[in-house]
């Protein structure tokens, strides 16, 4: 038994980048692309000189009113992370008495909930993982839930998801890859709701992993709620600038390009795997696929051995070692994951 799997915590903190070494062929890591595209690193280049200077309330201001305008919401309505799962960090602070998380999913809201002391109920979705809102506890007045989800891909209905919000409850909703679903489906980044909050990511589309970007939108009492006690200066100048081009019309057209690439790329590369004997979970909606096959941690280590790194789904509640997550890729680099599945297989 690993270290890994042996300790919950360590089992809740795993993610797809420790799969990882130099040189792998990566089907582990949900980035799209080694590094941001052409014209974003040309943008955050000509942002180098402002690292001598603190970053500015007007920058600050900025970005969260680009923020606004892409969403239709006000700017008193968005907070700017550093990364979405900052997010999380801040939850704490809302003092939820009990929190629900819908499983299988992202496992970081539910670590950093335990470490506060805040009991955490987890809400186990059998397959194919469709929510059932009956199953979540009245008591809970907090529910976090992935849309599309960590690491199902199922893409939840709006209608669904909002059923979740009752009386003195906050519903959190992760929209961390919502930019790479097809016509933003289900999202709702753009509705101005009380007792809602929604967390972006902008490290997935743009290849901003290092970088650490992201947002949330929720009511203006929430989000000074979620940052008492903030450091002063929580964001660099670079993720400031960032964060402002990536929600620019430009950037949106380019992000609507890409979640197109990512459904063609996601109906091809489906049937190549089910032709293999693998069962993957649908209708998924992100850029990446649930995948079941028999003994899936000895096939994931002997696709190490090939070069080839996938990700690990022992490590999400309600999957067991049978399940292994993929990133949706280009039809070269599946033929690299085909060719060394049939051999393992």
């Amino acid at each position: 038994m690993s270290d890994t799997a042996a300790d919950p915590d360590a089992l809740l903190r795993h993610h797809g980048d420790v799969e990882v070494d130099s040189g792998f062929v990566d089907f582990a890591v949900n980035v799209r692309g080694d590094g941001p595209p052409a014209w974003l690193r040309d943008r955050l280049a000509a942002a180098l000189n402002s690292l001598g200077s603190y970053p500015s309330k007007a920058a600050d201001k900025a970005a969260r009113e680009q923020v606004a305008e892409h969403h239709g919401r006000s700017p008193d309505e968005v907070l700017l992370l550093s990364g979405g799962a900052e997010g999380f960090s801040m939850l704490p602070r809302l003092e939820p008495q009990l929190v629900a998380t819908i499983h299988p999913s992202f496992t970081e809201p539910d670590w950093v909930l335990e470490q506060a002391g805040i009991p955490v109920h987890r809400v186990i979705l059998p397959p194919p993982f469709e929510l059932d809102p009956t199953l979540v506890p009245d008591a809970a007045d907090m529910v976090i839930i992935g849309n599309p989800t960590n690491p199902t891909s199922v893409l939840h209905p709006s209608e669904a998801v909002l059923s979740l919000r009752g009386p003195r409850r906050t519903l959190v909703i992760d929209e961390a890859f919502a930019d790479a679903v097809l016509g933003a489906g289900e999202s709702v980044a753009s509705q101005s709701l009380d007792d809602v909050l929604v967390l972006r990511s902008l490290t997935k589309t743009w290849a901003l992993a290092g970088l650490r970007c992201g947002y949330a939108l929720g009511h203006p009492d929430v989000l000074a709620r979620l940052q008492h006690g903030r450091a002063h200066w929580p964001l660099g100048s670079l993720q400031l600038e960032a964060i402002r081009a990536c929600t620019e019309p430009f950037a949106t057209q380019q992000a609507r390009a890409e979640s197109e690439r990512i459904h063609r790329e996601r109906t091809a590369m489906i049937p190549r795997l089910e032709a293999l004997g693998l069962s993957v979970a649908g209708p998924a909606g992100g850029p990446f696929l649930l995948v079941r096959v028999q003994d899936a941690d000895v096939v994931r280590e002997r696709l190490r051995t090939m070069g080839i790194a996938v990700r690990r789904a022992d490590t999400f509640p309600g999957l067991d070692r049978h399940y292994l997550r993929v990133a949706v890729r280009n039809s070269q680099q599946v033929d690299i994951l085909v060719d060394a599945l049939n051999t393992v297989l």
